[in-house]
């Protein structure tokens, strides 16, 4: 682990920063990691505030940072702990809306600037809806810059009164290690697709929690239109959540050929075995799926939501989200024409090749940061 100094490597004293972690992102959170490698490596002093569950899965403290566990609650004793850690920073950053809300209510009364990143598009119905509105409001007006990830999630913090709303560059980590290539890459590809029981049959992946909201349903439904193919397809669904239960139940009673993975740690390995990978839906603009499936040349077919479209351009299939029949119909596409397959992989390398890099978020972020507190 690195020990954070209270000087930069120029004998000047260090930036000291926070940042606010809500722990319901997994692009939130991987961006996170990646941020507190660069700033830290840049001489700047980083505190993560973040549920234990979301360190354990980042290691943001092997990455540089002092970590504090912080739940994922506004409440006045999680207020509090917020308040105690952000006592000495210079600059305060919290990613995502609650994890923002949060920071404003402990930095109240203090001149400390707030930059907030906004992740993901939120939506909800009724009642809902107008709390959504007052807390986007809130947040946006508490901070002194918003960098949204998605054009529409700029737009948004404009409309909600934000005084300065910017395009946020977020990179995508690179994989942890050289993935194999050549003969290797092919035996690897193999027993990956043997161990999934999967050798004489197409391969589709999805990654991503299994809670409500993320199309999962959407998804089986697709999957069910499927049971028409020959060979049917085998579906596999990396993550775990509390609508497991309820998912496994309607594969076993609809006799569907998917196979709920549960958390994995190989899934780099897994999206390199497979033929399509699938993003039934995703309110984050910057989905870590669609980024990872473009970086490994897989053929990605996405529901067109969330700012996607804005990520992936033309290297992927986009189809109208909530839609069964048109993502089964893409899948099905895709799986008859290797030639499309071959096309899609090109064109989605050659987008992911014009994403920014891990260093040019840094270099963003930082001049953010300089701007609010003078520090060079």
């Amino acid at each position: 682990m690195i020990h954070p100094s209270s000087q930069s490597a120029h004998g000047k004293a260090a930036l000291r920063t926070v940042q606010v972690v809500g722990g319901g992102s997994a692009g939130s959170s991987a961006h996170v990691r990646s941020l507190t490698e660069g700033l830290v490596a840049r001489g700047v002093r980083v505190t993560v505030c973040a549920p234990m569950a979301a360190e354990r899965a980042y290691g943001f403290a092997e990455a540089g940072a002092h970590h504090l566990p912080v739940p994922r609650r506004s409440d006045p004793a999680a207020v509090a702990a917020l308040r105690a850690a952000c006592a000495d920073a210079d600059l305060v950053h919290a990613h995502g809306l609650h994890a923002a809300l949060r920071a404003s209510l402990a930095l109240s009364g203090r001149r400390v600037p707030l930059v907030v990143t906004w992740h993901t598009r939120s939506s909800a119905e009724g009642t809902r809806a107008h709390l959504l509105r007052v807390l986007e409001r809130r947040v946006a007006r508490a901070a002194a810059v918003v960098l949204g990830t998605s054009s529409d999630l700029v737009d948004r913090a404009r409309a909600r009164g934000a005084r300065d709303a910017r395009l946020a560059a977020v990179s995508l980590p690179p994989p942890r290690g050289p993935l194999p290539e050549g003969e290797e890459a092919e035996r690897t590809r193999n027993k990956t697709r043997a161990e999934l029981g999967c050798v004489d049959r197409p391969l589709l992946m999805a990654v991503g929690g299994l809670e409500r909201g993320r199309g999962y349903d959407v998804l089986l439904d697709a999957a069910h239109e499927l049971l028409a193919l020959d060979p049917v397809p085998l579906l596999v669904i990396a993550g775990e959540g509390p609508e497991r239960g309820a998912l496994q139940r309607r594969i076993e009673d609809e006799g569907l050929p998917v196979r709920l993975a549960g958390r994995r740690d190989d899934v780099a390995e897994l999206l390199h075995a497979a033929d399509v990978a699938v993003l039934p839906k995703s309110w984050e603009p910057r989905s870590l799926l669609a980024q990872e499936a473009l970086h490994a040349r897989v053929p990605l077919v996405a529901a067109d939501a969330g700012g996607v479209d804005e990520l992936v351009g033309d290297g992927a299939e986009l189809v109208p989200h909530d839609d069964a029949a048109a993502l089964a119909h893409a899948v099905r596409r895709l799986l008859d024409d290797p030639a499309r397959r071959e096309r899609l992989k090109e064109r989605g390398a050659a987008q992911a090749a014009t994403w920014p890099t891990e260093d040019a978020t840094v270099a963003q972020v930082l001049s953010v940061y300089d701007e609010l507190t003078g520090f060079h």
